[in-house]
């Protein structure tokens, strides 16, 4: 019965599924709060044009709380302590939802942006360790304040998600009297397949300032059959003014730039879940940071395997090839990460 559920967890985290809510994990049962979090301690091996350079690290130690209120209100937090992250500790996520109609909760609070398949897959349900390059680029701010609606109809085909957010960065007032509206549609018609797409649309920056129109669109693909995963998605954005690069899920600080500018960007990933909780990964992406610009295309090539001990343990192990089209430059790397959750 144990290895039953163990297999059960693992296809879980296999097929990428998810919650439609913004929380990365659930209630363990509808009374009381349930606390919640994750390690992921890990080695990285980075080359550079001074040689190889390695160190021991955290990538995440969160620890939140989560539960359910009656009638109908359920709440989440979340707070990051690793010291590795550049302005930790600091509150992640925290929300209120109201989840009286499955067709249509309400969310308040911060949250991930309901734009992308990759950026809303939960940080410890990630099939390699690092996320794409163009998610991390194109998806900014990964956390923001707003309200969302979300649910589902069609008996479950179709999940959606619409949020009016300030558009600026988790922790602050907005910048300007704008909003965003994010939003995100899934279509489910069979188990092994799904297909949906996202969009954002708003303006940022200070008011004072040029201020800045941002536009995004993604396209989005899974299929789940035998054991086999097939994920792909598209990225594509514009902004005029200015525009932001950095700050993702790698850590790398963010930048302020002189617009306009259009960016794109791509990834596919094939996995194979194994009889002996071993899973084979391959993931291909391309990142284009200015589409006026001729060769300018990055290339990331990422081999590995998870590995799944039990329910609550598993490690990664990713080599990322990266190539550049202009020139190419030595910043490939070697990732190894073990992850407790709880």
């Amino acid at each position: 019965m144990k290895k039953t559920a163990i297999f059960i967890t693992i296809l879980f985290a296999a097929t990428g599924i998810h919650s439609y809510a913004q929380g990365c994990m659930e209630p363990s049962s509808d009374e009381g709060v349930s606390v919640i979090g994750y390690l992921q301690p890990e080695y990285q091996l980075h080359e550079t044009t001074e040689g190889w350079t390695n160190s021991f690290a955290f990538r995440r130690a969160r620890l939140g709380v989560t539960g359910n209120i009656p009638y109908d209100f359920s709440y989440y937090a979340m707070v990051d302590f690793s010291r590795f992250m550049p302005d930790s500790p600091y509150l992640l996520d925290a929300f209120v939802s109201y989840n009286r109609f499955p067709f249509a909760h309400i969310t308040l609070g911060q949250y991930k942006p309901p734009f992308t398949q990759e950026l809303q897959t939960a940080c410890h349900k990630l099939h390699t360790i690092n996320r794409s390059k163009v998610v991390d680029e194109l998806a900014l701010p990964n956390r923001d304040q707003g309200l969302m609606v979300w649910g589902k109809f069609a008996s479950d085909i179709v999940s959606y998600n619409v949020a009016l957010m300030n558009d600026f960065r988790r922790g602050y007032y907005d910048e300007n009297n704008n909003k965003s509206v994010v939003g995100r549609v899934v279509i489910q018609p069979w188990d092994a397949f799904r297909f949906g797409g996202s969009f954002r649309r708003g303006i940022t920056g200070k008011e004072s300032d040029n201020m800045n129109t941002k536009t995004r669109f993604a396209g989005e693909m899974q299929v789940d059959w035998k054991g086999f995963l097939l994920q792909a998605e598209y990225v594509w954005g514009e902004d005029t003014g200015s525009y932001t690069t950095g700050g993702g899920c790698d850590g790398s600080p963010i930048e302020i730039h002189e617009g306009p500018i259009t960016r794109s960007g791509m990834y596919a990933m094939l996995l194979y879940m194994t009889p002996w909780n071993l899973q084979p990964v391959v993931k291909f992406e391309t990142y284009n940071d200015d589409l006026s610009k001729a060769n300018n295309l990055q290339t990331i090539t990422t081999f590995g395997f998870n590995y799944f001990f039990n329910d609550w343990t598993r490690v990664q192990i990713n080599y990322a090839y990266r190539a550049e089209q202009a020139e190419e430059i030595p910043n490939d790397c070697l990732l190894v990460q073990v992850q407790v959750s709880f």
